[in-house]
C-alpha cells in the first residue's frame, strides 16, 4: 500500500501561514537545511499539492533562480509526478502535473491502494487537514520554526476528532529549527 507522508513548515504555536497567507517568517534553503532539502529531494514520492501552494511552488522551482541556488532540489522537484487537487485549475503550466477535479479524500483513498510510489504533501494545509481528518495521512514530517505569530492558519484547522501520533525521528538544526517525524497511529 503506498504511504502518504507531510512535510510542513510551522510557528511554535503551530501555523503555517501567518495572517494573509504570509509564509515570510521561514527562511528556506539556507545551509544545514538546504542540504536537508537536498537529501529529501532525492526520494521518489509522488508530490500532491492544493492549488494555492502549487502555484506557489510554479512559480519557484522551473526558474532559473531556483536552479541556481537549489540545484538538486528543483531538478528533483522539477522532475518529480505532480497531483494537484482544484476545482478551479484549468491549465497546470509545470511538467509532469495531473489535475484532480472532485473529493480529495476518494482519490487519495484509491492512490494509496494503487500500485507506485509514496506520495508527499508538500505544505498544502487544506489538503493536510482534510486528509488527517480521514486517516489518510501515513507520517507527518514538521519543520517547527523558533518563531510564534499572533494569528494564522494551522493544518489540523477544523479537525474533529484527536489524531494519534507516536514519534519516529527528531532532528535539531543549528539555527534553531526542529525536524519533528510523527507516524500516525491507525
Amino acid at each position: 500500500m503506498r504511504k502518504v507522508n507531510v512535510f510542513n513548515f510551522i510557528t511554535l504555536n503551530g501555523f503555517y501561514k501567518g495572517p494573509n497567507d504570509d509564509t515570510s517568517w521561514h527562511e528556506h534553503g539556507k545551509s544545514e537545511e538546504g542540504e536537508f532539502a537536498a537529501e529529501g529531494a532525492k526520494s521518489k514520492s509522488t508530490l500532491l499539492f492544493g492549488r494555492k501552494t502549487y502555484e506557489m511552488m510554479a512559480s519557484f522551482w522551473p526558474t532559473p533562480f531556483a536552479m541556481e541556488a537549489m540545484p538538486v532540489v528543483a531538478q528533483n522537484i522539477n522532475s518529480r509526478p505532480k497531483i494537484v487537487f482544484s476545482t478551479t485549475l484549468k491549465e497546470p503550466g509545470w511538467n509532469n502535473v495531473k489535475i484532480i477535479n472532485g473529493n480529495l479524500t476518494e482519490h487519495v483513498r484509491r492512490m494509496k491502494t494503487e500500485a507506485g510510489e509514496d506520495m508527499t504533501i508538500l505544505g498544502s494545509g487544506s489538503i493536510v487537514a482534510q486528509l488527517a481528518g480521514q486517516n489518510l495521512i501515513d507520517e507527518y514530517q514538521l519543520a517547527i520554526y523558533p518563531i510564534a505569530l499572533g494569528r494564522g492558519k494551522s493544518p489540523f484547522q477544523g479537525l474533529t476528532t484527536p489524531l494519534n501520533l507516536e514519534l519516529a525521528t527528531t532532528r535539531a538544526f543549528r539555527n534553531g529549527n526542529v525536524l519533528l517525524s510523527y507516524r500516525a497511529i491507525h
